[in-house]
């Protein structure tokens, strides 16, 4: 079978898990609404896949090495499908809350199976294609994801938005088993203290930033710090604490970071604002991003051969420039106006993410051969766990603000206005910084050239 063939599977795999983490946003009111959840209910909905996905993303690249890529992909997504119907069944917050962690664990064997499908099933010279077709997956279902749920939600239930992975799941799986290779195992145990540690911090963090817990935030610190040390130490580490001593790596997963934290906090509170301060319907509110995934698709490709051209630190940083851009333009639409003004910001946004795209390879580039499913996996990760932070950090200024203006007399929707539009200022700073890491960062590395020896022929032998 020809080899591009895998990429279909890979591609929908992708596409179908990343499109879990936005399509819940737009059907939230309508959970809150049958489930009787607080706004701290709905984050925890809304972050507890990402946060399960995240956490265990390198145990999910170590579990691959170890059993096969096939095999870490078929049960992955089997996991992610029967957690998906379990979760349309759900008729409590907590219940609900469970199955999207179930379906975080699935998602976190799927995401590195497919980046070894990709290095090991498909021939060098159609790499860039299918990190081209990857990419474009997980950009796209994150960018259409408020448009399906809001469409479900309004249209039929919300529980359908989990359903619907079922079939799509299912294809998935069958199409990997025919077309995704075999893979001997690697010997290498799994990091137990690195899955342990990491999995507390990040919980604990998260937890820290959605319920305002001080005590949290500093388990979250230990966590953090008592996995550094199981790592620097360990045998088989997940993680070689040693690549983020590279200027490029460093700066890369950072930027990645701070993109993660404006945009993902943006994509759930704008889904909000759009329905209960603007008073649209979840299908029009979700099909305000239709411009927004329609601005990344087309300016995918232009980004590579953008960067290219003026190299990938200026591009990464324009897009991040642009994207804060967007957000201060949407920072300025309030209650009384049309929703559709809200459309140039969102396009920006699209765009600038779009220019944002090369950034992965830039950090891979700079790497050893043997260190790229360990580095491809970091930065996964530091795009899942940007997306648990993003919305707990953006959240606790939109909750602050909100507060503060409840407290002076402002009603309830004006309050929540008003704490959106600071959570829009919050995310266009955070990625204006990500910006500038970028440029800092993201230069080429120099290779000084060797001097030519001044004497004749001497240069020409060597």
């Amino acid at each position: 079978m020809p080899s591009r063939v895998v990429l279909v599977p890979i591609a929908l795999a992708a596409f179908v898990t990343s499109l879990d983490n936005t399509v819940v946003n737009v059907a939230l009111p309508s959970m809150q609404r049958d489930l009787a959840l607080g706004v701290s209910g709905l984050q925890w909905i809304a972050t507890s896949y990402i946060l399960a996905f995240s956490a265990l993303l390198l145990a999910g690249g170590r579990l691959t090495d170890l059993y096969g890529r096939r095999r870490v992909f078929l049960v992955g997504l089997g996991v992610f499908v029967a957690a998906s119907a379990l979760a349309g069944t759900a008729t409590s917050g907590d219940f609900l809350i469970t199955t999207r962690v179930l379906q975080g664990v699935g998602a976190a064997l799927v995401l590195p199976s497919t980046l070894a499908v990709l290095a090991a099933d498909v021939p060098p010279l159609s790499r860039h294609l299918g990190a081209g077709v990857l990419t474009a997956s997980i950009a796209l279902s994150l960018a259409l994801g408020p448009v399906v749920g809001g469409a479900v939600a309004e249209h039929w239930h919300w529980s359908g938005i989990f359903y619907l992975n079922v079939p799509l799941g299912l294809f998935t799986m069958a199409l990997g088993a025919r077309t995704i290779g075999g893979s001997r195992a690697s010997g290498q145990p799994i990091d137990v203290g690195g899955v342990v540690t990491s999995t507390a911090a990040m919980f604990a963090g998260t937890y820290a930033l959605i319920e305002g817990s001080v005590i949290a935030g500093a388990l979250a610190v230990l966590g953090a710090a008592c996995f550094v040390v199981v790592e620097r130490f360990a045998a088989a580490p997940m993680v070689d604490v040693r690549l983020f001593a590279g200027r490029v790596f460093s700066g890369g997963t950072a930027a990645q970071v701070l993109w993660g934290l404006g945009i993902n906090g943006v994509f759930f509170f704008t889904s909000l604002f759009l329905q209960d301060v603007m008073r649209l319907g979840p299908t029009a509110a979700g099909a305000m991003f239709v411009p927004l995934a329609a601005a990344l698709v087309v300016c995918v490709p232009v980004s590579a051969a953008l960067a290219a051209r003026t190299g990938v630190h200026r591009t990464v940083a324009g897009g991040m420039a642009l994207i804060a851009a967007g957000l201060v333009w949407v920072s300025f639409v309030g209650r009384g106006d049309a929703a559709w003004e809200l459309v140039p910001g969102l396009v920006l946004v699209g765009v600038g993410s779009a220019l944002t795209t090369p950034l992965t390879s830039a950090v891979l580039e700079v790497v050893p051969p043997a260190s790229a499913g360990v580095a491809a996996a970091v930065v996964s990760a530091a795009r899942e766990v940007s997306g648990v932070l993003g919305i707990a950090l953006v959240g606790a200024v939109v909750a602050a603000r909100s507060a503060a203006a409840a407290s002076g007399g402002a009603a309830p929707v004006d309050a929540f206005a008003s704490g959106y539009t600071a959570g829009l200022w919050c995310a266009a700073a955070l990625t204006l910084l990500g910006g500038a890491i970028s440029l800092l960062t993201l230069r080429p590395v120099l290779v000084p050239a060797t001097p030519r020896d001044p004497r004749p022929g001497l240069a020409r032998k060597r």
